[in-house]
């Protein structure tokens, strides 16, 4: 029976899944600017980077993984103005970017095109590992969830987690295929300020996190 993970597990985790990826932030603004431009499976590739992370962090907290989230909270701000940074330097080689609206890229495509959309992967992973609210918010949670959902075992942590990353992959699937649906109708001419808006969002997220570090008194660790 320690095989048999808790069957309430799944839906909790697949529902935290897809909250954790719906509010508004650099990811969501890549996604939706990579699926207007390239397609359906741009967006996805570009959700995919933040479903590994957010899988990653829901692992640290399901395993009780102390280790990472002492380490995290040491180098917070450190790593808080590393991800800004990195979300400032997305932000205006975005906005530099030339408008267009690519072909849906298939397997016969030229390598170029897929490894552009296959690149976007690492990028969100490495602006959701780097983002204190996500990771925080991935340890508050587990600990909210084990009041009325009981993860006593290896395995219920292991559903839940992979329950947390369904969740997730399922709303960055939605919403690239909501947007891909009217990407068509959409003019190069409105891609360039599409382009625009999503780095101008991208700068004021790096602006804010690097901000934050920078009024608070002290030196970053």
């Amino acid at each position: 029976m320690h095989f048999i993970p808790n069957p309430l597990i799944i839906p909790v985790g697949f529902a935290i899944g897809v909250l954790v990826a719906a509010p508004v932030g650099p990811v969501n603004v890549l996604c939706i600017q990579r699926a207007i431009e390239r397609g359906v499976l741009a967006g996805v590739a570009a959700g995919l980077g933040a479903v590994v992370g957010d899988g990653l962090i829901a692992l640290a907290a399901a395993l009780g993984v102390g280790a990472i989230s002492g380490a995290f909270s040491q180098y917070r701000e450190l790593i808080q103005v590393i991800g800004g940074v990195a979300l400032i330097g997305f932000g205006v080689r975005l906005m530099a970017s030339l408008p267009r609206i690519e072909a849906q890229p298939t397997p016969n495509a030229d390598w170029s095109k897929l490894r552009s959309v296959l690149w976007d992967v690492p990028k969100t992973f490495f602006l959701t590992v780097t983002n204190p609210g996500a990771v925080f918010g991935l340890f508050a949670i587990f600990g909210g969830v084990s009041s009325f959902v009981e993860v006593r075992s290896t395995i219920d942590a292991l559903t839940m987690v992979a329950a947390i990353m369904g969740g997730s992959f399922a709303w960055w699937t939605c919403l690239s295929l909501l947007i891909s649906r009217i990407r068509e109708k959409v003019e190069v001419g409105r891609v360039k300020q599409i382009n625009m808006v999503a780095g101008a969002l991208l700068i004021a997220f790096g602006a804010l996190l690097v901000g934050e570090i920078a009024l608070k008194p002290g030196e970053v660790r």
